[in-house]
């Protein structure tokens, strides 16, 4: 790669490079200034992660860290294709041949495309000259292994796209617990429809019409399929990802049986192994286009076996089914699996004589039972409350909770009292 690729990069971030208007995210303060690790901002693609990290750099512009201190690469710009770790000094001295001195604040967006960029980033904490602030879109950033392989230096942020409360402070909308009570509360849950159907994502949450947002969501999907699925893992069979794909799209919020969905391919003339199919759902998954939810067990070799419940990393993409039937229950208990990776909960589902849609763990043992539906009533009641009362009463949980649409109480559940709540007010830090 020549050097003059590599200085044109670097001179258009110090002169060119205007920082965009940002919705504030709410991760929680990050005093860079004192940052001793490596901090990773993991998610999948167009969840923002390049915005916090224009974020992050506009606060240090504002604390007066000057410009020409801070250096941003984007390592999947097509200019930088090939760049070889031998290359990466190549970097430094260009910056430092440009502004005259070392940066002392590095933001490696997209880092993952860097050959051996771990090694380079323990090199670089190593010196101990730098403040490093790097991103990825792929799951495998998250995981123990690459916190071992850096050897304790390093620590995460999931970023996920929009949460209500940043879709309400996209869309200008104000809210205390006041508005809960009074006309204003409308607003607030137009907002939340349009985060129930269209998830998110923070450019398709700025278009305007229907088809601007699905156009953009088929841009997204196309990108997943092929830049992070195809070429990442090298896959073959095209086919078969592509039926998997729309499979878990017209399917979101249920179970999934390997077995089920081979003989489906084998019906249509696909025939596949199990093992490959597992192989597939465990790229979706770190691609950050699933999630997956295993049934609750004690045993890990029986988590492992039963089939997993699959959840869209956004709503969005089930604009983009070729089912034509509705379920907003299943989009209502999307969202919340959603939030429970947002808040870095270990989740599974329950599942016996009846079902509960989540169980939340902490530590070592269970800690709370959530049932999600669109609406309590007579035709539902018995089945909904059946299945959340023997998840508490099989795990022994002094804590439940009912998620809906929009109700709101209390229900008599084996002798205790489990709150009823509507799921745009639990998305809330100031709900009740």
């Amino acid at each position: 790669m020549s050097s003059s690729a590599i200085k044109a990069v670097i001179s258009e971030w110090l002169l060119e490079r205007k920082l965009p208007y940002l919705v504030k995210r709410n991760t929680g303060p990050v005093d860079l200034k004192k940052l001793d690790d490596i901090l990773a901002v993991v998610g999948p693609r167009r969840a923002g992660k390049t915005f916090f990290m224009y974020q992050l750099i506009h606060e240090l512009l504002e604390s007066d860290v000057p410009r020409d201190e801070i250096l941003f690469i984007d390592f999947e710009d097509y200019r930088l294709t090939g760049l070889t770790v031998a290359e990466v000094e190549t970097i430094f001295a260009s910056f430092h041949q440009l502004s005259g001195h070392h940066p002392v604040y590095l933001f490696f967006d997209e880092v993952h495309h860097l050959p051996n960029w771990s090694r380079v980033l323990r090199t670089l904490h190593n010196q101990g000259r730098y403040r490093i602030i790097i991103s990825g879109s792929n799951s495998q950033l998250l995981t123990g292994e690459i916190s071992s392989e850096l050897r304790g230096r390093y620590r995460d942020l999931l970023m996920l796209p929009f949460s209500l409360p940043e879709l309400l402070r996209l869309k200008g909308v104000d809210y205390n617990r006041k508005t809960f009570h009074t006309p204003a509360r409308g607003s607030l849950i137009r907002v939340f429809d349009e985060y129930l159907k269209s998830g998110g994502f923070p450019e398709v949450a700025k278009r305007d019409t229907e088809l601007e947002k699905r156009d953009l969501l088929q841009s997204y999907y196309r990108t997943v399929f092929y830049r992070d699925l195809l070429d990442r893992y090298n896959i073959r069979a095209k086919d078969v990802l592509e039926s998997l794909m729309s499979y878990c799209m017209d399917t979101a919020a249920e179970l999934f049986s390997i077995s089920r969905f081979a003989g489906l391919l084998q019906q249509q003339g696909q025939p596949i192994s199990k093992k490959t199919i597992a192989n597939y759902l465990g790229y979706l998954r770190e691609s950050f286009f699933l999630i997956l939810n295993s049934k609750f067990d004690f045993s890990p070799r029986r988590r492992l076996m039963n089939p997993k419940k699959l959840y869209l990393l956004d709503t969005g993409f089930s604009r983009l089914a070729t089912s034509f039937s509705e379920n907003r229950g299943k989009d209502l208990e999307n969202i919340v699996a959603i939030e429970i990776l947002r808040r870095r909960c270990e989740m599974f589902y329950f599942r016996r004589g009846g079902e509960c849609d989540f169980i939340l763990k902490k530590g070592t043992r269970p800690e709370q039972a959530i049932q999600v539906c669109w609406e309590l009533s007579p035709r539902n009641r018995k089945r909904e409350l059946k299945g959340l009362f023997e998840a508490m009463d099989t795990l022994d949980l002094e804590r439940g909770l009912v998620l809906t649409y929009d109700q709101e109480g209390s229900e008599q559940i084996g002798g205790r009292e489990v709150p009823v709540r509507p799921v745009w007010k639990w998305l809330l830090p100031d709900g009740e």
